[in-house]
């Protein structure tokens, strides 16, 4: 979810305790030894991982028999010195000997990835506050995959002394050499394909955590260490290019883009006029000179006539086909976000997961204040698509994929930077029509698709906000071909 538009509507850290773990690994005169096996990992404890490489980064790790009894999971903590980031790690149910690998993140920016997990595309979904029910389209049908909770502060991470980072780049750096250090100690995935995904604000997340990790491979390479092999990233309903977004407000509520219009004549006549102000002004102060005070203002400009008019239908910002179920602060418009917050609440899978016991509050799926940091930081008015080009001139694929429901992150909007998107490939890319894709064999159609030498984007109609949630068969249609390296 993206919680930074969710405030125009109204919506708005514990000691360090040591888990029993085994001795960290030792290194004699700098000399690495790799743990070698996920197998030797412990159930009971956890145990502590780290590298030469990077000094201040650390992972703890343990099995965990959790969600899915026909694959192994994992859980545990990247540790930053006083700050700790909290993941998962499910193996593939088809070949995890072979299969490649998905680093997912959520959005917010502040909301857990246990929404990607337990409500999109983990290997089990919350049926009640109670129980999970198996998942038959998880996307580790055909991959690995690892749900961190970052930036520190979200979910069931935590910092000692109240350490925050409050930019994406900030926290790219932890990502990447976090899968340094698992690739080093787990040698049967190195050189195994990854790819960074995530939604929502995963659009300015999963371009810069790829950058990291892409310009730290040069330099582990140059000190004599294995590169991670990044083939691609892909993108759901994402926050990449503000500018582009906030104008196609427009479209989701004034014309039949998706459904039907439903603002107002006046209102959308009023919110047409806006458009060219609007961008002249973000442009000026956020692009051409950016200015801290100017930008904010521009954009407050922009967001009381184009992003508050939908505060006033009630409907579910992450899908205008539905009405917002119970308070969007609270449950995000879903009741199931409910179930999870519970789910994750019970003391008992707290214990499984090796949850940090110092941490007594109840859990949140999204935060708030982490949230309020990045904003403060003007973080998603930082122009990503940049980074998504100088991914595409080093052959790192990029997919973005977009529920066509959802109006926060709207497909218009997605739509129409990916064609402003300066590359070598633009011309191309421009030059393509939108054309029907859909399962193999079959005349059901999935949604619209552009593609180009490593640039696809692609709708997902009748989906959300949460295409995996919403259209859980056609999201792992969608990601095993992009695995495959086949054209949607």
């Amino acid at each position: 979810m993206f919680l930074i538009h969710a405030f125009a509507f109204g919506v708005a850290a514990a000691a360090a305790f040591q888990a029993p773990f085994e001795s960290p690994q030792q290194y004699d005169s700098g000399l690495f030894v790799p743990f070698e096996s996920l197998s030797l990992l412990s159930e009971s404890k956890f145990t502590t991982l780290g590298h030469p490489a990077f000094p201040n980064h650390s992972v703890r790790i343990k099995k965990s028999s959790f969600c899915d009894p026909t694959v192994q999971g994992y859980t545990g903590y990247i540790d930053i010195q006083a700050r700790h980031l909290f993941f998962y790690f499910f193996e593939s149910r088809n070949d995890p000997t072979t299969d490649d690998l998905i680093f997912w993140t959520n959005g917010g920016p502040g909301c857990s990835s246990s929404v990607g997990l337990l409500m999109e595309l983990g290997p089990c979904r919350v049926s009640d506050s109670n129980t999970t029910t198996f998942h038959p389209e998880s996307w580790t049908s055909s991959a690995s995959v690892f749900f961190v909770d970052q930036p520190i502060g979200v979910g069931f991470s935590y910092a000692d002394y109240g350490e925050t980072v409050g930019t994406t780049e900030d926290a790219a750096k932890d990502i990447a050499a976090f899968m340094f250090i698992f690739f080093e100690h787990f040698t049967q995935f190195k050189g195994r394909a990854l790819h960074m995904a995530g939604e929502s604000y995963g659009g300015r997340y999963v371009p810069v955590f790829a950058a990291e990790v892409y310009d730290q491979n040069a330099q582990l390479v140059k000190a004599g260490y294995t590169p991670i092999n990044l083939q691609s990233v892909m993108i759901g309903n994402g926050l990449t290019d503000y500018l582009h977004q906030i104008a196609s407000s427009f479209d989701m509520q004034c014309t039949s883009a998706s459904v039907p219009a439903f603002t107002d004549i006046a209102t959308c006549v009023q919110m047409k006029k806006i458009i060219p102000r609007c961008l002249d002004r973000a442009k000026s102060a956020c692009e051409d000179h950016f200015d801290t005070i100017d930008c904010q203002a521009a954009m407050t400009f922009c967001a009381t006539y184009l992003e508050e008019p939908f505060a006033a239908t009630g409907l579910n910002p992450y899908d205008v086909s539905q009405k917002c179920e119970g308070e969007l602060r609270e449950s995000l418009c879903y009741p199931i976000i409910k179930d999870i917050t519970a789910y994750l609440d019970r003391p008992h899978v707290r214990a499984v997961l090796g949850v940090d016991p110092s941490l007594t509050s109840n859990f949140s799926t999204c935060s708030y204040g982490v949230g309020s940091a990045f904003e403060r930081n003007l973080d998603h008015l930082k122009s990503t698509q940049y980074y998504v080009a100088a991914l595409l001139e080093r052959n790192v694929r990029v997919l973005i994929y977009v529920g066509t429901y959802d109006w926060i992150c709207n497909w218009k909007g997605n739509e129409r930077w990916t064609l402003a998107m300066e590359w070598s490939g633009q011309e191309e890319f421009v030059q393509q029509g939108l054309r029907p894709w859909g399962f193999k064999g079959q005349n059901n159609r999935i949604g619209l698709v552009r593609n180009a030498k490593g640039l696809t984007f692609a709708t997902i109609e009748g989906a959300g906000h949460m295409v995996p949630y919403d259209k859980p068969k056609e999201a792992l249609e969608m990601v095993q071909r992009w695995l495959a390296g086949k054209a949607l």
